[in-house]
């Protein structure tokens, strides 16, 4: 099997990584990561099966221009190699709304890039079937230089819609987003908020078969955390399947009804949300209080 180089990757609306994929990566097996069109008669939406990542980065623990000079003579270059998922292997069907749960720089955010094809494999395999649609940070990815329309109409052909049928969503993008005449401004003109309801509404108008969402709903002022949470329920109510990776761990057990535990990289635990995010909370060592339950 091969990776379909006719589906659009959904990089427009997510942000690079800051270290490079391991430079061997480059030449994994193309079959290592496959989307295809959407088959509810397999049930799998997902398919995580062994995945590594790993980056490089160069790296010095105290650097100096003396050492970088003989570094420089000697053609030599200090990298440091850190790999960000190990041996990660799971499988969610269609219609399953997934959380995934972990402290910064557990290797959440990596596996969604991973699973959108930001991010090759190092080792591993990964199928998706069906569209995927992004929102890996809010507004990342958008040109700034450009109007808000011009960018729901990127967002859109990233995402892997003709112009036609992103012109058929576009009015239900910009009613949701509530820009007014902002809409046809030029995004440098956009407050962080503005910023917010614009790509949260091109991400979740794009009809995905799979949503992708890493700390959106987290953004925003109270009335569009509302009508977001609202717009997600609208899409669970539809059997969308959705990952869901935030803070927020009260929102991972209202909405999800799967869940993922990682830690550096490792995944430590499968289950019930409720019951994930109690273990977590346990490993942590901070109770089930409400404060944790925002911050964590």
């Amino acid at each position: 099997m091969s990776f379909d180089v006719n589906t659009p990757a959904p990089a427009a609306m997510a942000p690079a990584d800051t270290m490079a994929p391991l430079a061997h990566t480059e030449d994994a097996p193309a079959e290592q990561r496959q989307v295809v069109g959407m088959d509810r008669s397999t049930q799998v939406a997902v398919k995580v099966e062994n995945l590594d990542v790993v980056y490089r980065t160069s790296y010095e623990k105290v650097p100096t221009f003396k050492s970088a000079l003989k570094r420089l003579g000697k053609g030599e270059r200090v990298v440091k190699e850190v790999l960000a998922l190990q041996d990660v292997s799971f499988e969610i069907t269609h219609g399953t709304v997934l959380g995934i749960v972990g402290h910064n720089g557990a290797g959440k955010s990596t596996l969604m890039r991973a699973i959108s094809g930001i991010l090759p494999p190092s080792k591993g395999r990964i199928e998706v079937h069906g569209r995927i649609s992004t929102l890996l940070a809010l507004g990342v990815g958008f040109n700034t230089a450009l109007s808000g329309t011009e960018n729901v109409m990127l967002g859109g052909l990233a995402a892997g819609l003709s112009r036609e049928e992103v012109n058929e969503r576009y009015q239900e993008i910009a009613d949701f987003a509530e820009l007014g005449d902002f809409i046809d401004m030029p995004m440098r003109t956009y407050s962080s908020g503005m910023f917010s309801r614009l790509a949260f509404s091109v991400a979740v108008h794009m009809e995905p078969d799979v949503l992708i969402i890493d700390e959106a709903l987290s953004a925003g002022d109270a009335k569009f955390k509302k009508k977001a949470a609202l717009k997600m329920e609208e899409l669970m109510g539809q059997a969308r399947t959705m990952l869901l990776v935030s803070h927020a761990l009260g929102t991972i057990k209202e909405m999800c009804n799967d869940a993922i535990w990682l830690d550096h990289g490792k995944l430590m635990r499968r289950g019930d949300p409720t019951e994930i995010v109690a273990a977590y909370l346990k490993h942590l060592e901070v109770g089930d209080d409400a404060s944790a339950m925002e911050d964590l």
